[in-house]
């Protein structure tokens, strides 16, 4: 019997650095997000050094490939 791969959560909240604010989003499961552009400040976010994406560096859940494990952006 194959394992199952964990479950993974979609749903991430990212924290603007700049200016604080707070915005729940889909993060992408075919792709790594280097950019994003804060909603409030209009900032645009990219990954602290060492990390794979922006939800990596500043939201409350690392991306799919990361949840699973796996190298991100392979």
């Amino acid at each position: 019997m194959a394992a199952k791969d964990p479950e993974v959560t979609l749903q991430s909240t990212l924290t603007c650095p700049s200016c604080g604010h707070v915005e729940t989003e889909t993060m992408p499961t075919d792709a790594c997000q280097w950019f994003y552009e804060c909603k409030s400040c209009h900032r645009v976010l990219k990954p602290l050094e060492g990390d794979c994406c922006v939800y990596c560096s500043y939201a409350t859940v690392p991306c799919p490939p990361i949840q699973q494990g796996k190298s991100c952006c392979a």
